[in-house]
């Protein structure tokens, strides 16, 4: 059955028993191993190129799901990314390598001799392009004066890496990228606030463990009142039914403050 631990679990466990000189030796990194794993390896029953290994470093054929670099530690497989997680490896050899899922499933592989199967894991379109910024804007009233408020949604480069499980049952870190949003509020022809919002702006505000794995996902312009200009943002995990709304008020000092919506 499969057990999902991290490295720190995984050094109690072995330093429970033992010989000093074994301790030593069951925490070493079993780089014999390791590489043995150098290759492409392939799916035994559909014969679809899974992994690919490389130094230290895993490569999945998924173009969405990151590298991670590795070790083989004692029998089991250690990947490194958002996420620490543990394979108890069940048979390797130069041609074969099986493993316990995520599930606890056996993944069983095999290693790969045909060139063209490294054209799985050459993903052209790491960024996704998008033709235009995502525009909003909405009149308000407000004291006998009409004011526009603008909301920006800018695609951005930053990556927001998630952990997941793939349908083979492995724990990866799926690639996402966050927004970066712009507000501005017009009287007429004049400015009167303009600002660029990140998702880092709304750390103390939205829980540190949820917005690790958020992006800023969206904004409307709510309306102005004596305070100042009220936006509300939209901060989700990606591919999830979680969500944070965070109400924004610019003041026409020019400040921000951001309260969360209970």
């Amino acid at each position: 059955m499969y057990k999902r631990f991290s490295i720190i679990m995984l050094a109690v466990a072995l330093s429970s028993c033992g010989t000093p000189q074994q301790k030593a030796s069951a925490l070493e990194e079993n780089k014999e191993a390791k590489s043995l794993l150098e290759g492409i390896w392939l799916d035994d029953n559909t014969e679809t190129a899974l992994l690919r290994v490389k130094g230290d470093t895993l490569f999945y054929a998924d173009a969405a799901t990151a590298p991670v670099a590795f070790k083989i530690i004692g029998d089991s497989l250690i990947t490194y990314g958002a996420r620490t997680n543990g394979y108890k490896i069940e048979k390797q050899g130069e041609h074969i390598f099986w493993f316990h899922s995520a599930v606890g499933d056996v993944i069983r592989l095999h290693k790969s001799d045909a060139e063209n199967d490294s054209l799985a894991f050459i993903h052209t379109r790491e960024i996704p392009v998008y033709n235009e910024v995502i525009k909003k804007d909405s009149v308000v009233t407000y004291d006998n004066v009409r004011y526009r408020g603008y909301v920006y949604i800018n695609p951005s480069k930053i990556k927001v890496m998630r952990p997941g499980v793939s349908e083979e049952g492995l724990g990866v870190d799926n690639v996402y990228y966050d927004n970066i949003i712009h507000i501005c509020v017009y009287e007429g022809r004049k400015s009167l606030y303009a600002k660029d919002i990140t998702k880092q702006m709304f750390k103390g505000v939205v829980p540190d463990d949820f917005l690790q794995w958020a992006i800023l996902s969206d904004m409307d312009f709510m309306g102005v009142d004596s305070k100042g200009y009220h936006y509300q943002a939209t901060v989700c995990v990606p591919d999830g039914a979680s969500c944070y709304m965070v109400n924004i008020t610019a003041g026409k000092d020019g400040g921000l403050a951001f309260e969360l919506v209970r």
